[in-house]
């Protein structure tokens, strides 16, 4: 059980997975879906300040290699367009709605790379980044639980 719920946690913290595939991945291996859930989402949550790290300090140093400039450009890029409209009209909501839809591309990670283009203030990034890990989590946890039961 404990190899089974760091493995949840590992998803829960992997830029292709988040908490999205840490929940269905915990409660398919039979631990607790309470305790999945928990873990999972304190795990995703975790991101961001990790993100904000690296964004603040790794990334202004890695900018200077040229391969690494082109993929974090276009990084850039697709996290404006995907998320741009929605924070510019609804701010730091449009920002927790972004990351509380559970589909690919929109969790934490994106959610953090866009609060740091956007320039949105910490404490109101991590808060809104928070409730959308929350209610997307709970999305995620209540249909794995409900087709477990079925």
């Amino acid at each position: 059980m404990i190899l089974e719920l760091i493995t949840a946690i590992l998803w829960s913290i992997s830029p292709f997975g988040e908490s999205k595939v840490g929940i269905p991945y915990g409660i398919a291996q039979g631990v607790n879906s309470y305790l999945v859930f928990i873990t999972c989402f304190l795990a995703n949550l975790l991101v961001f300040p990790i993100m904000m790290y690296f964004l603040d300090n790794i990334n202004k140093g890695l900018v200077r290699w040229r391969p690494y400039k082109k993929v974090a450009l276009w990084v850039a890029k697709r996290a404006k367009t995907g998320t741009g409209d929605k924070i510019q009209r609804f701010g730091v909501l449009g920002l927790a709605l972004f990351v509380m839809i559970p589909l690919p591309g929109t969790g934490v990670y994106a959610g953090s790379i866009a609060s740091y283009l956007f320039r949105i203030e910490r404490k109101k990034a991590f808060i809104a980044n928070a409730i959308g890990i929350f209610f997307s989590s709970i999305i995620i946890w209540a249909l794995t639980v409900s087709v477990k039961s079925m």
